[in-house]
């Protein structure tokens, strides 16, 4: 219960029913699927999951839903990214309060001209308004996605600061070197990548593990990652989707697979992708010489 995100975790998307709300039993089968092909568990709106999309009760719900389903709390994260502090606050209590002790913590994401004191005191004022030891915080480093990065030294300092309550951080910047600053200055955080490439090196210069969106469609491979390596698979993979906006296109594919439409659709401002069964027939001929 007290362990950082470590392993193969999956960022997940969120399936909307007609009304455009989430549909909560397509989740929970989702979720029971990637656990049974060897997933250690599942991130709920992240940016995969089109976390600043839904509301604190959206989220605490969804994660009702699960809980009532049987699925362990300490196998579940949160993402608790809002642009107002309070409800960052609000919402991590809240999921605490539900037994969860995972939490995805995105810095202030408006003010692109924030400084780094200023992204350590808005991480600061999370932690301190939540004071709850049992909180294990993941910060989330996406800078090409929410404008503000977390930078090295404001992730070495929490870790002081904190201790155990921050325990890891995501690094979805896909570079690099931007992961081995992150190890250099702060050893003690379990760093996870979302750059599904990057995992095999990540994991053998000390990473945590991944917590990844392609999880959702070709978790045999990110277990490959993980276990022996499969670069040239996960790069073949990767090229897939890369003139597409990813989590439409992902969703799209979920959709084509299962024939589930709750798959396809996706909250404004994102667009639905119409090309779902043609990305799906590009991955499976990648796939098909992997799973013989």
């Amino acid at each position: 219960m007290t362990d950082p995100i470590r392993g193969f975790w999956v960022a997940t998307p969120t399936p909307l029913s007609a009304d455009g709300s989430v549909d909560h039993v397509r989740l929970t089968h989702h979720v029971l699927q990637l656990f049974a092909k060897s997933a250690d568990g599942v991130v709920l709106f992240g940016t995969t999951g089109e976390g600043t999309s839904f509301g604190a009760a959206e989220r605490l719900a969804t994660v009702e839903s699960l809980l009532k389903a049987g699925i362990a709390e300490q196998r579940i994260g949160l993402g608790s990214g809002f642009a107002a502090v309070t409800d960052s606050i609000a919402l991590t209590r809240s999921a605490l309060a539900l037994g969860l002790r995972h939490v995805l913590m995105l810095p202030p994401y408006f003010y692109r001209d924030a400084t780094a004191e200023g992204i350590e005191d808005a991480f600061a004022a999370i932690l301190d308004g939540v004071a709850d030891d049992r909180l294990r915080a993941t910060l989330y480093h996406i800078p090409q996605t929410s404008g503000v990065g977390v930078p090295p030294s404001v992730a070495a300092r929490l870790r002081v600061r904190y201790g155990a309550v921050v325990a890891g951080l995501k690094d979805s910047s896909a570079d690099f070197k931007q992961f081995e600053a992150f190890r250099a200055v702060a050893p003690e955080l379990a760093i996870t990548v979302g750059n599904e490439v990057d995992i095999a090196r990540a994991v053998a210069q000390g990473g945590a593990g991944t917590i990844c969106g392609l999880g959702n469609i070709v978790p045999h491979l990110i277990r490959a990652m993980l276990d022996v390596g499969a670069e040239s698979q996960m790069r073949a993979v990767q090229s897939v989707f890369a003139d597409e906006p990813f989590t439409p296109a992902l969703k799209a594919v979920l959709a084509a697979r299962s024939g589930h439409a709750g798959w396809l659709r996706v909250r404004p401002p994102l667009r639905a992708a119409s090309n779902g069964v043609a990305l799906t027939a590009r991955l499976d001929s990648l796939l098909r010489p992997v799973a013989a």
